[in-house]
Parts: structure tokens; C-alpha cells; sequence
């Protein structure tokens, strides 16, 4: 086995962890994470994306709701770069997927949209908390 992903959603999936743990030869990585962000944050978030991108400039420029995600999740201290296009005539955002932030994760990245928002006079339609 080379790669493995197990949910701990009960005894029998963290006795399997256990197993394969003390079965896994030396030099094996382990990474744990916490739970990912949920459906209801994921549509919160581009909820207010949308927003930001429909009412605000930056720099005097719009951009749309990918590019926001992009400018927001570099102000959390989110690693993002930039590489040229193939075509070179544009560059492509290289980084951190907001499909891999943890719940906590998420609800700060919205925290900061909600914050940025507030002081930049943003109006969010959909103000409903997403857990």
C-alpha cells in the first residue's frame, strides 16, 4: 500500500489505523488532520466570495470570486504562487486548496472575509453561521 486515507468515524476504523501502524515499515509518514470543512461552509464561503467580488475593487481592478479566494487565503498566511500560463500571456495560482482547510480552518477564513467586509462596507446576503 502506498497511499491510504481512513476517516476515524469509529472503533472499527481506529483499530484498522492501529494495525496498520504497527504493521508499517520504518520511514513511513503519518499524517493527521483534523475533520475537513463541511458542504454548508464551503457554500457560505462563496456566498460571501460573491459578494466581495460583485460590490468591491482591488487596487482598482474587480475580480471574481476564484480570484478573492485566492486574495483571501494568502491574508490568512496561506501558501500561494503565481506561474505563467503556457500560452504565457497569464499566470495561474499555484497553492492551497480551500477543499483541504479543516473546519477550523474554514470558519477563520470566513472570520477574515467577514472582517475585511465589514471594514470595507461589503453587504453579505447570506449572514446565516455555517457550522
Amino acid at each position: 500500500m502506498s497511499r491510504a486515507v481512513l476517516i476515524l468515524a469509529n472503533d472499527f476504523v481506529r483499530e484498522r489505523a492501529i494495525k496498520w501502524i504497527r504493521g508499517a515499515p520504518a520511514g513511513t509518514r503519518i499524517e493527521f488532520k483534523e475533520p475537513k470543512r463541511t458542504l454548508p461552509q464551503n457554500d457560505r464561503m462563496w456566498a460571501m466570495l460573491t459578494d466581495v467580488a460583485a460590490q468591491m475593487k482591488h487596487c482598482g481592478r474587480r475580480y471574481d470570486a476564484d480570484e478573492w479566494k485566492v486574495i483571501f487565503l494568502h491574508a490568512l498566511g496561506r501558501e500561494t504562487r503565481f506561474v505563467p500560463s503556457l500560452d504565457e500571456k497569464t499566470f495561474l495560482p499555484l497553492g492551497f486548496s480551500s477543499s483541504d482547510l479543516s473546519k477550523a480552518e474554514m470558519s477563520e477564513l470566513m472570520e477574515l472575509i467577514a472582517a475585511w467586509g465589514a471594514e470595507h462596507g461589503v453587504k453579505f446576503g447570506d449572514t446565516e453561521q455555517a457550522a
